[in-house]
């Protein structure tokens, strides 16, 4: 592997270990206590698995792939950038259902490569959207009880 690829390895797999280890101190000091448990539970799995992660491409034992090259990073820019807004402003501005619906219409518009100028597959995305929404309420608030950023509309 050369150090490039090594190098994109450690960078990438360090800044996921560096933000799963930032959620799970969201996770672990947020109250009330009760209703970060399920949070708890999915951000210690994925702690653990991005530091075993991190770990491996430090000591140059990652198999996969051979790194990011610039037409990949431009693919996933867009991407990237609805998922920011999501976090850091969306989630807890719009409420969690509103700015989940929102960016997940957006980021299948942007990533669905069926054509742009037909009604069918507009309408085709916005019903795939409310499924999606359906689903996404029917867990979260229904099953496991979870609570959810809330603010204009839920």
């Amino acid at each position: 592997m050369s150090a490039m690829w090594q190098t994109q390895h450690v960078v990438a797999s360090g800044i996921v270990a560096a933000v799963g280890v930032a959620v799970a101190y969201i996770s672990y000091t947020a109250q009330p206590a009760q209703a970060f448990l399920f949070p708890r539970l999915i951000s210690t799995v994925f702690v653990v698995l991005a530091l075993w992660t991190f770990g491996k491409a430090l000591i140059g034992k990652t198999k996969v792939g051979n790194g990011l090259n610039r037409t990949q990073m431009i693919n996933i820019a867009p991407g990237l950038v609805v998922a920011l807004i999501y976090i850091f402003w969306a989630a807890k501005g719009l409420g969690f259902y509103t700015a989940t619906t929102i960016a997940f219409f957006i980021l299948l518009t942007l990533y669905d490569p069926a054509p742009h100028n037909k009604l069918r597959t507009w309408i085709k995305r916005v019903l795939i959207t409310a499924g999606f929404l359906a689903v996404m309420y029917g867990l979260f608030a229904m099953l496991l009880k979870v609570y959810t950023p809330r603010e204009i509309f839920f």
